[in-house]
């Protein structure tokens, strides 16, 4: 049996545990991860290596820097406003959550927005007697559907370009994306804002009481957080993403904003367990060749001389596909050459082929594994696997229609 083969077949075990939750979901990662190390799909070395993912060290440091937030009582007192200004009604505050989210992960990595936000947000659910669950996963799609309004806003996005220019043609703007971001935006909000009723349980687990009401301190954290965001909009060449919470989380600590205790009880292992394990996953998809072997078959059913619009909806099926379960940045690297190279054979235009393979590999929304926002708000909001695939599987399918109607318009296949 091939390697592909097997990491196929691992895949669909680890899907039918995160679907049945038979065991906790950061046990089926890690599982997966040790299982792609005994199967040989991967050097043992790097069995353990998501747990040094930039990523992973991106949650921890920001978790410390939101729990500092609730410690000195900020996060409430900022909620309390908030609520002034959109109201005590669930849909409201969604629709406020997302907008933020939305602006300002066009900008700031999709990741660093999320985490960012989310102390807020449970501030404002504190103050407001609402839910977590009912807010939280609508903010982190909104993190996803912002980061395609510009270049620069997720990794796919740079990736399809960077392909476009690497076969001699001209790549896509800064604002470019956003024809297609922006109506995927507006799309998405107005399918989330009915959604608002998740099977979630109704526990807030990150919800934190403050010890102090100390007004430096709670200054203090707000200037941390405030100077987080900052540095990570600038997007400085010195300084990381992961560096600059990890920063912040320090300088929490010194400053007396929580105790070195309540750091680390504010971490969410069971977040950091289950992206760490599905990194090893996601690198054995791509060095096995499983990914590739699952669009070479669809390819393949497409027969002979496949018209643009049928190879755009394939590739961007796939591309949609292989996000839920493996990084959206293999799999933008995976298929953009691929669609590239069919798009030659038809003559036509390849930027419509690319656009849909970058915006369908940032919907990874019906799976907390598909993108780290989504990932990160899995423990606050207390959701299940299937949480995400009941909300996230509509919309996936608003985003596919809504970019069979624009792509094709913006960018025509026969210029």
């Amino acid at each position: 049996m091939s390697p592909a083969i097997k990491c196929l077949i691992l895949l669909a075990v680890i899907a039918l545990f995160f679907v049945t939750e038979i065991i906790p979901l950061a046990i089926t990662a890690i599982g997966g991860a040790v299982a792609c190390g005994l199967l040989g799909l991967i050097p043992a070395k790097q069995v353990f290596s998501g747990l040094s993912n930039s990523t992973v060290v991106l949650f921890a440091g920001m978790f410390v820097v939101g729990a500092a937030m609730f410690y000195t009582g900020l996060a409430q007192a900022i909620g309390e406003k908030v609520v002034h200004i959109f109201g005590t009604g669930e849909n409201s505050l969604m629709l406020g959550l997302m907008l933020v989210g939305t602006i300002l992960s066009s900008v700031l990595s999709n990741t660093g927005t999320c985490a960012c936000l989310m102390p807020v947000a449970l501030g404002i659910c504190a103050a407001s007697k609402n839910p977590a669950s009912r807010q939280l996963l609508p903010m982190a799609y909104a993190c996803g559907w912002g980061g395609i309004i510009t270049l620069v806003g997720t990794p796919p996005n740079i990736i399809g370009s960077g392909a476009l220019t690497a076969a001699g043609l001209p790549g896509f703007s800064f604002f470019e994306f956003a024809w297609i971001g922006i109506p995927l935006s507006v799309a998405g909000i107005l399918y989330m804002l009915p959604k608002a009723e998740l099977d979630a349980d109704q526990e807030i687990e990150q919800e934190i009481e403050a010890t102090t009401h100390d007004k430096k301190k709670q200054v203090i954290s707000g200037v941390i957080l405030l100077a987080c965001v900052t540095v990570m909009a600038l997007n400085l060449k010195f300084i990381s993403l992961e560096m600059t919470a990890i920063i912040g989380a320090l300088v929490c600590v010194l400053t007396g904003c929580l105790t070195e205790k309540q750091a680390y009880s504010s971490i969410d292992w069971v977040t950091i367990f289950l992206f760490a394990g599905m990194m090893p996953v996601s690198t054995a998809m791509d060095k096995t060749g499983a990914g590739k072997l699952i669009a070479n078959w669809a390819v393949g059913l497409m027969g002979g001389e496949p018209t643009p619009l049928i190879v755009t909806i394939v590739l961007f099926s796939i591309s949609c596909f292989l996000t839920q379960f493996m990084s959206n940045t293999a799999s933008a690297a995976l298929l953009c050459p691929i669609g590239i190279a069919i798009a030659k054979q038809l003559n036509a235009d390849p930027k419509a082929v690319v656009m849909a393979i970058a915006v369908a590999a940032s919907c990874a929304f019906a799976t907390p594994v598909g993108t780290p926002p989504c990932t990160l708000v899995l423990g606050p909001g207390g959701y299940k696997f299937m949480d995400y695939v009941k909300c996230g599987t509509g919309l996936m399918l608003v985003c596919f229609v809504v970019s069979l109607i624009v792509i094709p318009m913006v960018w025509p296949f026969f210029p």
